[in-house]
């Protein structure tokens, strides 16, 4: 058992309706799955452009927790605040240490993991986390980074029932499961203010103008025909 399991069980038995605990607001960052869903839908892989800004967003979920005092800390009666990235780590590590460092530096925690067979997940540790900050604290809001409906949405509508706010934050085209919950809230990664250095090139059918918009073909159409008839003959 961890320290964080053992907080997590006397939290449980001493204060059950958890009225004595600390207020917290949590960020859960799905690092393999924002990394996935970004490379689909700007149909490229990321560059240090299009990738997300962590200090932006660091500095948005703060504020949304009730920001920071005139003298530099937090603000009376804001909650506790608490920023964690999950990531699978690949045998060859490459630049991926700079990256951990600089969300350490930023105050985000990372859990990592080492990523052995192509199926490894750490889906089930966020969870995990989740409900041991559901003990030790009063979990007064979640923000959850990630499209993954699969593992998420019915865990998420749970702790909304319990009086959890709870925020997706995602790209839309990937999360239909909280855009269409009603319990709930969804934002898209692009609206959080300075998430990305510039626009990212992608459709956003949820975003159209008035009058329509032209989508322009991610592949020419000669490519295309000359690779399915190699498939089909």
């Amino acid at each position: 058992m961890t320290d964080l399991d053992l907080a997590a069980e006397t939290a449980r038995h001493d204060d059950p309706d958890g009225r004595g605990r600390p207020a917290l607001d949590l960020l859960i960052w799905d690092a393999p799955n924002i990394d996935m869903t970004l490379s689909t839908v700007i149909g490229a892989r990321p560059t240090a452009e299009t990738r997300p800004r962590f200090d932006a967003i660091a500095a948005w979920f703060v504020q949304g927790a009730g920001g920071v005092g005139p003298g530099g800390g937090a603000a009376p009666d804001a909650p506790e605040v608490e920023a964690c990235v999950f990531a699978n780590i690949p045998p060859v590590v490459g630049s991926l240490q700079r990256w951990v460092e600089a969300l350490r530096s930023f105050g985000y925690a990372v859990f990592a993991r080492p990523k052995q067979q192509p199926d490894d997940d750490i889906d089930q540790a966020m969870l995990d986390h989740i409900d041991v900050r559901r003990h030790s604290h009063r979990l007064r809001r979640l923000v959850v980074f990630s499209g993954d409906g699969r593992n998420f949405a019915e865990p998420l509508e749970a702790l909304a029932r319990l009086g959890t706010q709870v925020t997706v934050v995602a790209f839309s085209e990937v999360a239909g499961y909280a855009i269409s919950s009603e319990l709930l809230e969804f934002i898209d990664i692009e609206d959080v203010p300075g998430a990305f250095a510039v626009p990212l090139d992608r459709v956003r059918l949820d975003a159209l103008p008035a009058d329509g918009a032209w989508l322009r073909p991610t592949r020419s159409l000669r490519d295309f025909v000359t690779s399915y008839v190699r498939r089909n003959g």
